[in-house]
Protein backbone atom coordinates (compact mmCIF):
# COMPACT_ATOMS: atom_id res chain seq x y z
CA UNK A 1 0.00 0.00 0.00
CA UNK A 2 1.30 3.50 -1.09
CA UNK A 3 0.76 5.96 1.40
CA UNK A 4 0.57 9.67 -0.11
CA UNK A 5 3.23 12.19 0.82
CA UNK A 6 1.54 15.10 -0.22
CA UNK A 7 2.79 17.53 2.40
CA UNK A 8 0.91 20.79 0.46
CA UNK A 9 -2.66 18.64 0.70
CA UNK A 10 -1.92 17.57 4.20
CA UNK A 11 -1.74 20.77 5.50
CA UNK A 12 -5.49 21.22 4.32
CA UNK A 13 -6.70 18.32 6.42
CA UNK A 14 -7.38 19.84 9.91
CA UNK A 15 -8.02 23.44 8.15
CA UNK A 16 -11.79 24.75 8.22
CA UNK A 17 -13.46 24.61 5.44
CA UNK A 18 -13.12 28.17 4.66
CA UNK A 19 -9.91 28.42 4.87
CA UNK A 20 -9.35 25.57 2.58
CA UNK A 21 -7.35 27.56 -0.56
CA UNK A 22 -6.25 26.75 -3.83
CA UNK A 23 -2.71 25.22 -4.31
CA UNK A 24 -1.01 26.00 -7.57
CA UNK A 25 1.47 23.39 -9.24
CA UNK A 26 -0.09 20.23 -7.77
CA UNK A 27 -0.42 17.08 -9.90
CA UNK A 28 -3.95 15.78 -10.87
CA UNK A 29 -4.40 13.90 -7.83
CA UNK A 30 -3.35 16.47 -5.18
CA UNK A 31 -5.84 18.44 -7.16
CA UNK A 32 -8.36 16.46 -7.03
CA UNK A 33 -7.60 15.55 -3.30
CA UNK A 34 -7.75 19.24 -2.27
CA UNK A 35 -11.15 19.62 -3.67
CA UNK A 36 -12.61 16.56 -2.68
CA UNK A 37 -11.46 17.43 1.22
CA UNK A 38 -13.10 20.23 0.90
CA UNK A 39 -16.30 18.98 -0.21
CA UNK A 40 -16.23 16.40 2.19
CA UNK A 41 -15.99 19.15 4.81
CA UNK A 42 -18.37 21.66 3.38
CA UNK A 43 -21.11 18.83 3.38
CA UNK A 44 -23.68 18.29 6.30
CA UNK A 45 -23.60 14.47 5.57
CA UNK A 46 -22.20 11.27 4.24
CA UNK A 47 -23.56 11.40 1.02
CA UNK A 48 -21.98 10.00 -2.02
CA UNK A 49 -20.69 12.58 -4.53
CA UNK A 50 -19.62 13.68 -7.67
CA UNK A 51 -16.53 15.64 -8.54
CA UNK A 52 -16.86 16.97 -12.64
CA UNK A 53 -13.52 18.59 -13.01
CA UNK A 54 -14.53 20.95 -16.48
CA UNK A 55 -10.75 22.06 -17.28
CA UNK A 56 -10.56 18.54 -17.81
CA UNK A 57 -13.27 18.12 -20.54
CA UNK A 58 -11.76 21.44 -22.33
CA UNK A 59 -7.88 20.00 -22.67
CA UNK A 60 -10.01 16.61 -23.54
CA UNK A 61 -11.93 19.00 -26.60
CA UNK A 62 -8.37 20.38 -27.14
CA UNK A 63 -6.28 17.43 -27.56
CA UNK A 64 -8.97 16.30 -29.93
CA UNK A 65 -8.89 19.22 -32.15
CA UNK A 66 -5.13 18.92 -32.41
CA UNK A 67 -4.90 15.67 -33.67
CA UNK A 68 -8.04 15.13 -35.25
CA UNK A 69 -8.74 18.17 -36.62
CA UNK A 70 -10.71 16.96 -39.98
CA UNK A 71 -13.03 15.32 -37.62
CA UNK A 72 -16.35 16.56 -36.23
CA UNK A 73 -17.05 15.03 -32.93
CA UNK A 74 -20.86 14.21 -31.94
CA UNK A 75 -20.67 13.88 -28.35
CA UNK A 76 -23.04 10.44 -27.35
CA UNK A 77 -25.10 11.45 -24.95
CA UNK A 78 -25.83 8.14 -23.27
CA UNK A 79 -22.40 8.12 -22.33
CA UNK A 80 -23.15 10.77 -19.63
CA UNK A 81 -25.84 13.22 -20.12
CA UNK A 82 -24.71 15.52 -17.01
CA UNK A 83 -26.07 19.31 -17.93
CA UNK A 84 -22.67 21.24 -16.85
CA UNK A 85 -20.89 18.59 -19.25
CA UNK A 86 -23.29 18.95 -22.55
CA UNK A 87 -23.50 22.71 -21.50
CA UNK A 88 -19.52 22.66 -21.88
CA UNK A 89 -19.40 20.90 -25.24
CA UNK A 90 -21.84 22.91 -26.83
CA UNK A 91 -19.96 26.41 -25.74
CA UNK A 92 -17.03 24.37 -27.76
CA UNK A 93 -18.27 22.99 -30.91
CA UNK A 94 -19.42 19.47 -30.37
CA UNK A 95 -22.24 17.98 -32.29
CA UNK A 96 -24.36 15.21 -30.71
CA UNK A 97 -25.12 11.43 -30.78
CA UNK A 98 -28.59 10.83 -29.54
CA UNK A 99 -30.24 7.23 -29.56
CA UNK A 100 -33.74 8.45 -28.29
CA UNK A 101 -36.11 11.10 -28.48
CA UNK A 102 -35.72 11.75 -24.91
CA UNK A 103 -32.25 12.75 -25.59
CA UNK A 104 -32.96 14.91 -29.01
CA UNK A 105 -35.36 16.85 -26.71
CA UNK A 106 -32.45 17.26 -24.17
CA UNK A 107 -29.99 18.40 -26.95
CA UNK A 108 -32.75 20.90 -28.32
CA UNK A 109 -33.26 22.54 -25.21
CA UNK A 110 -29.51 23.64 -25.11
CA UNK A 111 -30.11 25.67 -28.07
CA UNK A 112 -28.54 23.40 -30.12
CA UNK A 113 -29.54 23.57 -34.18
CA UNK A 114 -30.79 20.13 -35.39
CA UNK A 115 -28.41 19.76 -37.62
CA UNK A 116 -25.71 19.26 -35.59
CA UNK A 117 -27.48 16.44 -34.35
CA UNK A 118 -27.18 12.49 -35.68
CA UNK A 119 -30.16 9.85 -34.44
CA UNK A 120 -27.35 7.48 -34.47
CA UNK A 121 -29.75 4.24 -33.65
CA UNK A 122 -29.90 2.00 -36.48
CA UNK A 123 -33.11 0.90 -34.68
CA UNK A 124 -35.77 3.52 -33.98
CA UNK A 125 -39.32 3.35 -32.66
CA UNK A 126 -41.80 4.89 -34.92
CA UNK A 127 -42.87 7.63 -32.54
CA UNK A 128 -39.32 8.44 -32.15
CA UNK A 129 -38.82 8.84 -36.07
CA UNK A 130 -42.01 11.39 -36.12
CA UNK A 131 -40.54 13.29 -33.42
CA UNK A 132 -37.34 13.57 -35.63
CA UNK A 133 -39.46 14.81 -38.32
CA UNK A 134 -40.81 16.82 -36.02
CA UNK A 135 -37.97 18.85 -35.30
CA UNK A 136 -35.75 18.71 -38.01
CA UNK A 137 -33.21 15.92 -36.95
CA UNK A 138 -32.69 14.87 -40.55
CA UNK A 139 -29.28 12.53 -40.19
CA UNK A 140 -29.39 8.74 -39.47
CA UNK A 141 -28.85 5.30 -39.37
CA UNK A 142 -29.74 2.37 -40.28
CA UNK A 143 -28.66 -1.55 -41.17
CA UNK A 144 -32.15 -3.38 -42.05
CA UNK A 145 -34.75 -3.66 -44.41
CA UNK A 146 -37.42 -2.86 -42.10
CA UNK A 147 -35.80 0.24 -40.90
CA UNK A 148 -35.73 1.68 -44.63
CA UNK A 149 -39.18 1.06 -44.85
CA UNK A 150 -40.08 2.85 -41.88
CA UNK A 151 -37.96 5.76 -42.78
CA UNK A 152 -39.91 5.22 -45.70
CA UNK A 153 -43.10 6.04 -44.29
CA UNK A 154 -42.36 8.79 -41.72
CA UNK A 155 -39.32 11.07 -42.46
CA UNK A 156 -38.09 10.80 -46.45
CA UNK A 157 -36.10 13.86 -45.96
CA UNK A 158 -33.83 12.29 -43.78
CA UNK A 159 -30.45 11.08 -45.31
CA UNK A 160 -29.25 7.99 -44.33
CA UNK A 161 -25.69 6.53 -43.00
CA UNK A 162 -25.38 2.43 -43.40
CA UNK A 163 -24.41 1.38 -40.32
CA UNK A 164 -21.66 -1.48 -41.48
CA UNK A 165 -20.28 -4.29 -38.73
CA UNK A 166 -16.59 -3.12 -37.87
CA UNK A 167 -14.43 -5.73 -39.35
CA UNK A 168 -12.42 -6.08 -36.38
CA UNK A 169 -13.16 -5.35 -32.22
CA UNK A 170 -9.89 -7.20 -31.22
CA UNK A 171 -9.14 -4.81 -28.24
CA UNK A 172 -12.39 -3.18 -27.15
CA UNK A 173 -14.05 -3.80 -23.47
CA UNK A 174 -17.51 -3.79 -25.12
CA UNK A 175 -17.77 -5.10 -28.92
CA UNK A 176 -21.03 -3.63 -30.39
CA UNK A 177 -21.23 -6.40 -33.67
CA UNK A 178 -23.34 -8.96 -31.71
CA UNK A 179 -26.06 -6.25 -31.97
CA UNK A 180 -25.00 -4.10 -34.76
CA UNK A 181 -23.45 -3.90 -38.12
CA UNK A 182 -24.53 -4.76 -41.52
CA UNK A 183 -22.65 -8.01 -43.23
CA UNK A 184 -20.51 -6.69 -46.55
CA UNK A 185 -23.39 -9.47 -48.73
CA UNK A 186 -26.09 -7.47 -47.08
CA UNK A 187 -24.78 -4.04 -48.57
CA UNK A 188 -25.67 -4.47 -52.35
CA UNK A 189 -29.30 -5.20 -51.24
CA UNK A 190 -29.89 -2.53 -48.57
CA UNK A 191 -28.23 0.53 -50.80
CA UNK A 192 -30.63 -0.89 -53.74
CA UNK A 193 -33.41 -0.82 -51.28
CA UNK A 194 -32.84 2.34 -49.97
CA UNK A 195 -32.65 3.87 -53.35
CA UNK A 196 -35.79 2.62 -54.86
CA UNK A 197 -37.40 3.94 -51.46
CA UNK A 198 -36.57 7.30 -52.77
CA UNK A 199 -34.07 8.00 -49.55
CA UNK A 200 -30.73 9.95 -49.80
CA UNK A 201 -27.77 7.48 -48.70
CA UNK A 202 -25.15 10.20 -47.65
CA UNK A 203 -22.33 7.60 -46.61
CA UNK A 204 -21.12 4.73 -44.17
CA UNK A 205 -20.95 4.71 -40.08
CA UNK A 206 -18.88 2.03 -38.31
CA UNK A 207 -18.20 1.46 -34.19
CA UNK A 208 -14.88 -0.86 -33.23
CA UNK A 209 -16.61 -1.18 -29.80
CA UNK A 210 -16.22 0.96 -26.48
CA UNK A 211 -13.28 1.67 -24.51
CA UNK A 212 -10.63 0.37 -27.62
CA UNK A 213 -7.38 -0.31 -27.63
CA UNK A 214 -7.03 -1.40 -30.74
CA UNK A 215 -5.59 1.48 -33.11
CA UNK A 216 -5.42 -0.61 -35.99
CA UNK A 217 -9.12 -1.44 -35.87
CA UNK A 218 -10.03 1.75 -37.40
CA UNK A 219 -7.42 1.51 -40.20
CA UNK A 220 -9.74 -1.94 -41.25
CA UNK A 221 -12.92 -0.31 -40.47
CA UNK A 222 -12.05 2.55 -43.00
CA UNK A 223 -10.70 0.64 -45.53
CA UNK A 224 -14.70 -1.57 -45.37
CA UNK A 225 -16.04 1.64 -45.48
CA UNK A 226 -14.03 2.77 -48.03
CA UNK A 227 -15.50 -0.50 -50.22
CA UNK A 228 -19.00 0.73 -49.40
CA UNK A 229 -18.79 3.86 -51.06
CA UNK A 230 -17.24 2.31 -53.66
CA UNK A 231 -20.71 -0.09 -54.30
CA UNK A 232 -22.78 2.85 -53.95
CA UNK A 233 -20.80 4.21 -57.27
CA UNK A 234 -21.02 0.60 -58.57
CA UNK A 235 -24.50 1.21 -58.43
CA UNK A 236 -24.65 4.37 -59.75
CA UNK A 237 -25.60 5.84 -56.50
CA UNK A 238 -25.36 9.96 -55.83
CA UNK A 239 -22.24 10.08 -54.43
CA UNK A 240 -21.69 9.56 -50.74
CA UNK A 241 -19.82 12.26 -48.52
CA UNK A 242 -19.85 11.28 -45.21
CA UNK A 243 -17.85 9.00 -43.02
CA UNK A 244 -18.71 8.39 -39.52
CA UNK A 245 -16.16 6.52 -37.76
CA UNK A 246 -18.40 5.86 -34.70
CA UNK A 247 -16.54 6.06 -31.13
CA UNK A 248 -14.35 3.84 -29.27
CA UNK A 249 -11.98 6.87 -28.16
CA UNK A 250 -9.96 6.65 -25.11
CA UNK A 251 -9.12 9.44 -23.19
CA UNK A 252 -5.09 7.81 -22.85
CA UNK A 253 -2.98 9.93 -24.35
CA UNK A 254 -0.83 7.47 -26.51
CA UNK A 255 -3.75 5.57 -27.36
CA UNK A 256 -6.08 8.45 -28.47
CA UNK A 257 -2.87 9.98 -30.54
CA UNK A 258 -2.00 6.13 -31.78
CA UNK A 259 -6.02 5.80 -32.77
CA UNK A 260 -5.84 9.69 -34.25
CA UNK A 261 -2.81 8.50 -36.30
CA UNK A 262 -4.30 5.24 -37.34
CA UNK A 263 -7.80 7.66 -38.58
CA UNK A 264 -5.83 10.47 -40.37
CA UNK A 265 -3.41 7.89 -42.08
CA UNK A 266 -6.72 5.50 -43.28
CA UNK A 267 -8.57 8.26 -44.53
CA UNK A 268 -5.29 9.58 -46.82
CA UNK A 269 -5.01 6.51 -48.24
CA UNK A 270 -8.42 5.38 -48.70
CA UNK A 271 -9.46 8.77 -50.25
CA UNK A 272 -7.94 10.77 -52.76
CA UNK A 273 -7.52 14.21 -52.74
CA UNK A 274 -10.39 15.46 -54.43
CA UNK A 275 -12.45 12.95 -52.00
CA UNK A 276 -11.08 14.00 -49.34
CA UNK A 277 -12.48 17.72 -50.37
CA UNK A 278 -15.54 16.69 -50.85
CA UNK A 279 -15.87 14.51 -47.63
CA UNK A 280 -17.64 15.20 -43.69
CA UNK A 281 -15.54 13.02 -41.78
CA UNK A 282 -17.31 12.56 -37.73
CA UNK A 283 -17.51 10.74 -34.70
CA UNK A 284 -19.50 9.12 -31.88
CA UNK A 285 -17.20 10.09 -28.72
CA UNK A 286 -18.63 9.69 -25.33
CA UNK A 287 -16.24 8.19 -23.30
CA UNK A 288 -13.60 9.86 -24.09
CA UNK A 289 -14.64 13.39 -22.91
CA UNK A 290 -16.65 12.03 -20.21
CA UNK A 291 -14.67 9.59 -18.36
CA UNK A 292 -11.84 11.07 -17.06
CA UNK A 293 -13.71 14.23 -15.44
CA UNK A 294 -15.73 13.01 -13.45
CA UNK A 295 -14.43 11.16 -9.57
CA UNK A 296 -16.70 9.31 -7.31
CA UNK A 297 -16.79 9.90 -3.43
CA UNK A 298 -18.10 7.29 -1.73
CA UNK A 299 -18.30 6.69 2.20
CA UNK A 300 -18.22 3.38 4.48
CA UNK A 301 -21.13 3.08 5.96
CA UNK A 302 -20.59 -0.72 7.18
CA UNK A 303 -18.12 -2.63 8.22
CA UNK A 304 -17.60 -6.70 9.70
CA UNK A 305 -14.65 -8.26 10.53
CA UNK A 306 -14.14 -11.92 9.96
CA UNK A 307 -10.90 -13.19 11.16
CA UNK A 308 -8.19 -11.60 8.88
CA UNK A 309 -10.69 -10.87 6.14
CA UNK A 310 -12.61 -7.29 6.31
CA UNK A 311 -16.64 -6.39 4.82
CA UNK A 312 -16.92 -3.43 4.23
CA UNK A 313 -20.61 -1.44 2.91
CA UNK A 314 -20.41 1.95 0.72
CA UNK A 315 -23.35 4.19 -0.32
CA UNK A 316 -22.74 3.29 -3.88
CA UNK A 317 -22.46 0.54 -5.86
CA UNK A 318 -23.46 -2.23 -8.72
CA UNK A 319 -26.90 -0.32 -9.08
CA UNK A 320 -25.83 3.10 -8.85
CA UNK A 321 -22.57 4.19 -10.59
CA UNK A 322 -20.47 0.97 -11.35
CA UNK A 323 -23.03 -1.80 -13.11
CA UNK A 324 -20.48 -0.87 -16.59
CA UNK A 325 -17.68 -0.19 -14.40
CA UNK A 326 -14.35 -2.78 -15.20
CA UNK A 327 -13.30 -3.91 -11.63
CA UNK A 328 -9.54 -3.83 -12.67
CA UNK A 329 -10.42 0.11 -13.12
CA UNK A 330 -11.83 0.37 -9.63
CA UNK A 331 -8.87 -1.27 -8.22
CA UNK A 332 -6.38 1.15 -10.30
CA UNK A 333 -8.20 4.21 -9.71
CA UNK A 334 -9.29 4.00 -5.84
CA UNK A 335 -7.68 5.94 -3.32
CA UNK A 336 -8.37 6.13 0.37
CA UNK A 337 -9.51 8.88 2.66
CA UNK A 338 -9.45 8.03 7.00
CA UNK A 339 -11.56 9.64 9.03
CA UNK A 340 -9.45 10.59 12.09
CA UNK A 341 -11.03 11.91 15.43
CA UNK A 342 -9.68 13.98 17.67
CA UNK A 343 -11.46 11.60 20.84
CA UNK A 344 -13.48 14.97 21.37
CA UNK A 345 -17.46 14.40 22.27
CA UNK A 346 -18.23 16.02 19.00
CA UNK A 347 -16.10 13.55 17.03
CA UNK A 348 -18.12 14.31 13.69
CA UNK A 349 -17.44 17.98 14.19
CA UNK A 350 -13.60 17.47 14.84
CA UNK A 351 -12.81 14.64 13.30
CA UNK A 352 -9.99 15.60 10.16
CA UNK A 353 -8.80 13.37 7.13
CA UNK A 354 -5.81 11.62 6.36
CA UNK A 355 -5.16 10.47 2.85
CA UNK A 356 -4.64 7.00 3.36
CA UNK A 357 -3.36 5.59 0.06
CA UNK A 358 -3.91 4.09 -3.34
CA UNK A 359 -4.47 0.57 -4.35
CA UNK A 360 -1.17 0.16 -6.48
CA UNK A 361 1.05 -0.63 -4.09
CA UNK A 362 2.45 -2.52 -1.10
CA UNK A 363 4.30 -1.21 2.06
CA UNK A 364 1.34 -1.32 4.68
CA UNK A 365 -0.77 -3.76 6.57
CA UNK A 366 -3.31 -4.80 4.37
CA UNK A 367 -6.40 -6.99 4.95
CA UNK A 368 -8.16 -9.45 2.02
CA UNK A 369 -11.34 -6.69 1.76
CA UNK A 370 -14.60 -7.21 0.42
CA UNK A 371 -16.68 -3.70 -0.90
CA UNK A 372 -20.31 -4.11 -1.01
CA UNK A 373 -22.84 -1.84 -2.27
CA UNK A 374 -25.95 -0.52 0.09
CA UNK A 375 -28.12 -2.41 -1.93
CA UNK A 376 -29.66 -5.92 -0.83
CA UNK A 377 -28.58 -7.75 -3.53
CA UNK A 378 -25.72 -9.78 -3.05
CA UNK A 379 -24.01 -9.59 -6.24
CA UNK A 380 -23.81 -5.48 -5.35
CA UNK A 381 -20.36 -5.79 -4.63
CA UNK A 382 -17.78 -3.27 -6.10
CA UNK A 383 -14.58 -4.94 -5.27
CA UNK A 384 -13.79 -8.67 -3.79
CA UNK A 385 -10.94 -10.29 -2.29
CA UNK A 386 -9.32 -7.17 -3.16
CA UNK A 387 -5.90 -6.18 -0.71
CA UNK A 388 -7.43 -2.86 1.67
CA UNK A 389 -6.14 -1.48 4.66
CA UNK A 390 -7.95 -1.69 7.69
CA UNK A 391 -10.29 1.07 7.11
CA UNK A 392 -13.91 2.08 9.04
CA UNK A 393 -17.53 3.57 8.99
CA UNK A 394 -17.21 6.99 7.63
CA UNK A 395 -13.56 6.62 6.26
CA UNK A 396 -13.94 7.68 2.00
CA UNK A 397 -13.42 5.57 -1.07
CA UNK A 398 -12.36 7.58 -3.67
CA UNK A 399 -13.11 6.67 -8.01
CA UNK A 400 -11.23 8.35 -10.42
CA UNK A 401 -12.08 7.80 -14.15
CA UNK A 402 -15.84 7.61 -12.85
CA UNK A 403 -17.48 9.56 -15.90
CA UNK A 404 -18.54 6.96 -18.75
CA UNK A 405 -21.78 4.85 -18.62
CA UNK A 406 -21.85 4.85 -14.53
CA UNK A 407 -24.79 7.60 -13.73
CA UNK A 408 -26.48 6.73 -16.93
CA UNK A 409 -26.79 3.60 -16.45
CA UNK A 410 -28.41 3.92 -13.02
CA UNK A 411 -31.39 2.62 -11.67
CA UNK A 412 -33.15 3.14 -8.03
CA UNK A 413 -33.40 -0.58 -7.25
CA UNK A 414 -33.81 -0.88 -3.10
CA UNK A 415 -34.46 3.10 -3.20
CA UNK A 416 -30.85 3.96 -3.71
CA UNK A 417 -29.87 4.68 -7.25
CA UNK A 418 -27.40 6.65 -8.16
CA UNK A 419 -25.00 9.76 -6.63
CA UNK A 420 -26.95 12.62 -7.28
CA UNK A 421 -24.79 15.69 -6.09
CA UNK A 422 -21.92 17.08 -8.25
CA UNK A 423 -19.54 19.71 -7.41
CA UNK A 424 -18.52 21.24 -10.30
CA UNK A 425 -14.64 22.73 -11.05
CA UNK A 426 -12.71 24.61 -13.41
Amino acid sequence: MEYCNVESVQALLSAPPDKVMSIKGLSTDEYILENIISMIKKQKDEEAFYLLDLGVVIDLIETWKRNLPMVQPFYAVKCNPHPDLLATLVAHGSSFDCASRSEIESILALGVSPDRIIYANPCKGISHIKYAAEVGVNLTTFESLDEIEKIRKLHTKCSLLIRIKAPDESGSRWPMSSKYGALPEEVPQLLQAAQTAGLKVAGVSFHIGSKSHNSQAYKIAIEAAKAVFQEADRLYMPPMYVLNIGGGFVSDALCFEAAAAAVNAAVDKCFSEEGRRNLTVIAEPGRFFAETAFTLVTNIIGKRVRGKVRQYWINEGFYGSMMRIDRTSLVESCIFLKCISNNSSESEKNSTLMICGKSNGGGAHTYSSTVFGATCDPIDKVLEDHQLPELEVNDWLVFRNMGAYTSSCSNNFNGFGSTKITYIIN
